[in-house]
């Protein structure tokens, strides 16, 4: 049984501090505005050699006006399903309320480890007050600062008695990690549920409404990937909002940490600046790349509307028309399945090493049928290739006078190479050097 601890309460007790503190780094959001967590967030933490995943959820409330407060109540619900320790946070400074009275109730009807950590317990005071919250009849209560990290230890020292194992170190290393990037509301978290066949992130007409970075195990024909869910990226411009700025750095973030962006674009709109930014980010970084347009079936089609489409994409991608595209629709769950398959196919791509007698024996009949232009009355010889041990595709060319090769002609060596080794969806990169 995997070692899993869910951190819940009403909103505004500090669950995400706690959560950033045990993951140790600053994974989830942290705002004084109440609500800034809606869906599960999961993370991993080690205390005395043992290894488990944190959940961080949203506040649980009933009765108020917040439109996700349903959406979340199942997120919270799912994560207390999941656990095997649950944490239920309060707030110290606040003191025992009613909120807290009512979601004790809920905690006491479940057959597991319920631990109440009081957190804002920053003083003798504060930790004096605490004992207030053995009122829930729930057990000890352990006063802690999220912020500054008092009284965690003790905290955890109860926790792991609980596991029953030491737990997996990294249980995310070597898996293929695909983000899901692009404008709001473009049905990226849609995208994530229909794959699943669950409410796994909250959806909404609303823009904005995934936050965080939301990471998802998913298993497809055998293959384990990890899923990102994004918040949806504009225009900094348009960014004018704290928590919204942290959205996009985590956006952000998770470009950058994963193998394969697909790039999912509203096919009622077409290919717009900011799916550009989020492209050329993705290039900058050396990550697979595909565009998914969504929507498709809002779009009136006749038989040549898909292929006029493509090549709107592809004037307005200028040369990376290499990046492979599906065209789905998400809510009709058409072609979904093959998007990830097309992910796993640039992600293989991106992995592809080229044996040096392959490469030399397609390319150099290449580079002879139309070699280097002569520049300054000096002829480029090119006389051996050899794929480097980079991340990302990056290829040697030995040659005389590396310095006179041309922007065109080295155009002219990827589409060769592209042509005969698969590289769609990869920025391939070419270096030349003196032989």
């Amino acid at each position: 049984m995997a070692n899993i601890v869910a951190i819940v309460g009403r909103p505004n007790v500090g669950k995400s501090t706690f959560f950033n503190r045990l993951v140790e780094r600053r994974q989830a959001i942290m705002d004084n505005e109440s609500g800034v967590t809606r869906d599960r967030h999961y993370g991993y933490g080690e205390w005395v050699g043992k290894h488990f995943t944190v959940i961080d959820t949203g506040g649980y409330v009933t009765g108020s006006d917040d439109v996700f407060e349903g959406a979340i109540r199942e997120q919270v619900e799912e994560a207390m399903e999941e656990a095997s320790v649950i944490l239920f946070m309060v707030d110290c400074g606040d003191g025992l309320i009613g909120l807290d009275k009512d979601f004790a109730r809920i905690v006491r009807g479940l057959k597991k480890p319920v631990m109440v950590v009081v957190n804002k317990a920053d003083n003798n005071e504060r930790m004096y007050q605490a004992n207030e919250f053995y009122e829930l009849g729930l057990g000890d209560v352990y006063p802690i600062s999220a912020a500054n990290g008092g009284g965690t230890g003790e905290l955890l020292d109860q926790v792991v008695k609980h596991f029953e194992d030491d737990g997996d170190e990294s249980p995310e290393e070597g898996i293929p990690r695909i983000a899901v990037l692009g404008r709001p509301n473009a049905g990226k978290s849609s995208f994530i549920n229909a794959l699943l066949g669950k409410e796994r992130t909250i959806v909404t007409d609303i823009a904005g409404t995934t936050r965080d970075s939301i990471n998802t195990h998913y298993t497809l024909f055998g293959k384990d990937f990890i899923l990102t869910d994004t918040a949806g990226l504009r225009r900094k411009s348009k960014v004018n909002e704290d928590i919204e700025f942290y959205s996009v750095m985590r956006a952000i973030q998770a470009l950058q940490d994963s193998d394969v962006c697909i790039v999912m674009v509203d096919a009622t709109r077409g290919l717009e600046a900011q799916d550009l930014n989020i492209i050329g980010l993705a290039h900058k970084y050396k990550k697979g790349i595909m565009l998914m347009i969504n929507k498709w079936d809002l779009i009136e089609k006749d038989s040549k509307t898909m292929n006029k489409f493509k090549t709107e994409l592809d004037e307005k991608l200028g040369m990376m028309t290499w990046i492979p595209k599906i065209f789905t629709s998400v809510t009709e769950k058409q072609r979904i399945f093959q998007a990830i398959e097309l992910a796993v196919q640039v992600y293989e791509n991106k992995n592809r090493k080229i044996s040096t007698s392959k490469l030399n024996d397609a390319m150099l009949a290449e580079i002879e049928r139309y070699p280097p232009p002569a520049t300054k009355g000096k002829y480029i010889k090119i006389k051996y290739i050899t794929q480097l041990p980079t991340k990302a595709p990056t290829f040697a060319f030995f040659c005389n006078l590396p310095q006179y090769i041309k922007a065109p002609y080295e155009r002219y060596l990827e589409n060769k190479l592209r042509g005969h080794f698969e590289f769609d969806g990869v920025p391939v990169k070419l270096v030349f050097r003196k032989k």
